[in-house]
């Protein structure tokens, strides 16, 4: 795949034409890729062994204590929500501090669109990244905890797709709060004030039907909701709610994804 976007890349550089847009994206996705895969270890050993350790700590203490949650057993309840919240933690570290460094401190950005680049395309680029990030980490949780027999061998085929959605979403929404912030420490309040409660209140511990009812409300508008419940009814059996929460993430992703590349594109072009 490499070879062959760089191929195209360099023949259309040749021939004097900008590179077709599908071509530009898969060019950032690729440099991020190759960044990434330099420190594979240290860059991806944590955030898999994270929700491990909270699934055998948390998942089999209380287990001994609550056996089932909405119709199964409490390790799987558990787990489902995991496999979201490991996409929405590394996608939403990604386009936070990794987007604010490429940004500010290593002007990445600015050599990047040095070359036949667009914000647009820099920032899909960007985007699909997250959203491969999300799919392959949660794809690896899920092979892990399926072969303990915390999940169903169902969820194998599926489940990545709703962790790529769900770090495409909170890529959307940790690159429009890094258009906000002016300084790198700033990222704690976002992390502290949203990422971390969402955690709790979006139906991963403990079922939605246990907040009161203005909670639940709420809790309807914060986007690991639906990542969440979508995999879940993927698990158990769709229901019609799952079209709801499949219509948010397709509105968050378009929504705040126009909103946060406008903002980023004022930023860059200033």
């Amino acid at each position: 795949m490499s070879s062959s976007i760089e191929t195209r890349l360099i023949s259309r550089e040749r021939a004097g034409a900008a590179p077709k847009r599908a071509a530009r994206i898969g060019a950032v996705w690729y440099r991020h890729m190759r960044v990434y895969t330099k420190n594979i270890f240290s860059n991806s050993v944590p955030p898999f062994v994270e929700p491990l350790v909270f699934l055998l700590g948390v998942g089999l203490g209380l287990g001994a204590f609550i056996t089932r949650m909405q119709g199964m057993p409490y390790v799987r309840f558990l787990a489902t929500g995991l496999l979201m919240t490991t996409a929405m933690f590394t996608s939403a570290f990604e386009m936070t501090f990794g987007t604010y460094i490429r940004l500010v401190f290593d002007k990445i950005y600015d050599g990047m669109l040095g070359a036949p680049l667009t914000v647009g395309d820099l920032m899909l680029g960007e985007i699909l990244w997250c959203g491969t990030k999300g799919a392959l980490f949660t794809a690896s949780v899920m092979i892990v905890t399926t072969a303990f027999g915390a999940l169903s061998f169902g969820l194998v085929w599926l489940a990545p797709l709703v962790g790529f959605a769900t770090g495409a979403m909170f890529a959307v929404l940790a690159l429009l709060v890094t258009t906000v912030v002016d300084n790198i420490n700033n990222f704690n309040f976002f992390f502290s004030g949203l990422i971390s409660p969402m955690f709790f209140f979006s139906g991963v511990v403990f079922p939605l039907g246990n907040l009161p009812g203005w909670l639940r409300v709420v809790a309807e508008f914060l986007p690991l909701t639906h990542p969440v419940r979508l995999v879940r009814g993927i698990d158990q059996g769709l229901s019609p709610v799952n079209a709801w929460d499949g219509a948010y993430i397709v509105v968050f992703v378009a929504g705040i994804g126009a909103l946060a590349v406008a903002r980023i594109r004022k930023r860059l072009i200033d």
